[in-house]
């Protein structure tokens, strides 16, 4: 068993969040600890040990609760019970206590816009019928058209499809997501006081925080109006009344020093920032960040943009390059496009590998030397590729509501390669996995990598040392420096330096003591290549 990690001493302990490195699990694809081809908290477990070793401060896991899986868990039936997929509630808890003893803290997700069809609540309601007490939890109405055979508005989905399904008596209920995911009633106190009450449950078996699913979406005008676009405010993206309801989320992590992640996709800087106030949540994904493309002016400008508007509120910003959503960053990187947007996902788009495993680890030392805290998706680290999923094998639902055009989110959901030579590359022992892993997949095995000094896996790793062992890196200042067109350079005070060179040519280094860390060699002059990085000791 791995040692403990220290805390770094520059920081106290009670804001470890402010510029910690957190480590995103999706539990079905990372270890599968009892050979039915699909990963659980036993595989988790049995890999404690190489997240110590890694360095990181916290492990965020998506949501690992009692789900039919129409959305790969984010319709969740029960909060308080673990999927028997994954494992028990006993399981978790000793999962949480063993992380714990390694330095490693553990958080969990919460999906406060919807819950699963197979929930008891939402099943009570389909039985109630129209009127009810038990459907007020919910958004059901009647439909348009003269037998209500029209959706009651015309609100699109966050997905492709339609937002309203009929059911039996007539009514219409609203699910901005699947059919499977219907949309709670957050202007019902028993909505406010189950979801506080969940909070609790998981605060006191020793998380340390939540990361809350769709922070801006669950709020809806209560008159459900027909969507226009532009119309301030929105009718159920971003809405004030959100606010109140964070605030007393937060009274509930304070009393247990829980701490707050928030998904909040919004374009509006000021906006974003009201969810950070000192009052509500502590951090928020950076987004701008995560779809910007490979070219310097646009990263300096979103890495200012993201600083700029945390700034007000004193919190700090949080870093991200790919998620259980996301196109992996080798792919994206290795493309003509290398912006992220989800209306943009093809099939069949050139990919050049070895330029976005270039561009990725230099990435990742630009990524770990901004200021705040930082998430890594779980094989990042690996510089593992978006996986070509055959099309009978894809589940992601975001795949069916598109008619077929979008090719999903599992291409980054494949489950995770640790030994090269065991079958399935290690993930698990007998059953194949739920995904399939493309031909090659055990070349990126944990184990190869570890044994290689010039792998994604060490370069991670070393980053991660020096970033929990420099006071410079983590919370704090930046100041940017001098540097041609096209290369990014800054300072972490006291004494850091970190270059990213996104130009043609290769670039002249600052002065310098030592050369602490680089993605990739030096030229014969001792010059930064292109798509390479380096930290620096003044």
């Amino acid at each position: 068993m791995a040692a403990p990690h220290p805390d770094k001493t520059s920081a106290p302990s009670d804001d470890w969040w402010r510029g910690a490195a957190i480590y995103q699990v999706y539990p079905r694809s990372f270890a599968d600890g009892d050979g039915d081809g699909a990963g659980d908290l036993a595989g988790v477990r049995s890999r404690l040990p190489y997240l110590a070793e890694l360095g990181v401060d916290a492990v965020w896991f998506t949501p690992w609760y009692l789900s039919p899986l129409a959305d790969g868990g984010y319709d969740v039936a029960d909060y308080r019970t673990i999927d028997p997929a994954f494992g028990t509630l006993e399981e978790a808890e000793k999962l949480i206590d063993e992380a714990r003893a390694l330095g490693i803290r553990t958080i969990v997700d919460i999906v406060p816009n919807h819950v699963s069809d197979q929930h008891p609540w939402f099943r009570a309601a389909l039985a109630a019928g129209p009127g009810s007490p038990e459907r007020k939890l919910f958004h059901f109405r009647p439909g348009r058209g003269e037998h209500g055979e029209l959706p009651p508005n015309d609100w699109p989905s966050q997905f492709a499809g339609e937002t309203w399904t009929r059911v039996e008596d007539g009514e219409w209920y609203l699910h901005l997501f699947t059919p499977q995911q219907p949309d709670l009633n957050w202007a019902h106190p028993a909505v406010r006081e189950e979801h506080e009450d969940v909070l609790r449950f998981w605060f006191e078996r020793g998380v340390a925080g939540v990361r809350i699913d769709s922070a801006a979406l669950p709020a809806k005008d209560p008159d459900l109006p027909d969507f226009v676009e532009g119309r301030d405010p929105h009718p159920y993206i971003d809405r004030d009344e959100l606010h109140e309801i964070y605030r007393s989320w937060r009274g509930v992590a304070d009393a247990y020093d829980g701490v707050f992640v928030g998904e909040v996709w919004l374009p509006d800087a000021e906006r974003f920032a009201r969810y950070l106030r000192p009052d509500e949540l502590h951090t928020a994904f950076n987004f701008n960040f995560l779809a910007c493309p490979w070219d310097a002016g646009r990263l300096r400008a979103a890495v200012d943009d993201t600083l700029a508007e945390h700034a007000p509120v004193g919190a700090p910003a949080t870093w991200v390059l790919c998620n259980h959503d996301v196109t992996r960053t080798v792919t994206r990187y290795g493309r003509a496009d290398t912006a992220f947007d989800f209306a943009t996902k093809a099939y069949d788009t050139p990919t050049d590998l070895a330029l976005g495993t270039r561009r990725a680890r230099a990435a990742a030392l630009l990524t770990l030397a901004l200021p705040g805290s930082v998430y890594l998706y779980q094989g990042e680290e690996l510089g593992l590729p978006e996986a070509d999923i055959p099309r009978e094998r894809i589940q992601d639902p975001m795949h069916f509501r598109s008619g077929g055009t979008d090719p999903g989110r599992d291409g980054c959901r494949v489950p995770l390669p640790w030994t090269a030579g065991a079958p399935h590359a290690g993930f698990g022992s007998r059953a194949e996995p739920w995904l399939p892993q493309p031909v090659g997949w055990s070349g990126y095995a944990a184990d190869l990598q570890a044994a290689d000094p010039g792998s994604m896996l060490v370069l991670y790793r070393t980053a991660l040392r020096l970033r929990r062992g420099e006071a410079a890196l983590g919370d704090g200042v930046l100041e940017w420096l001098p540097a041609p067109a096209g290369v990014l350079a800054f300072r972490r005070t006291p004494g850091l330096i970190c270059v990213v060179n996104l130009a043609a040519e290769p670039a002249v280094l600052p002065e310098h003591d030592q050369l602490l860390l680089a993605s990739g060699p030096l030229d014969s002059a001792g010059r930064l290549p292109r798509d390479t990085a380096v930290w620096l000791r003044e």
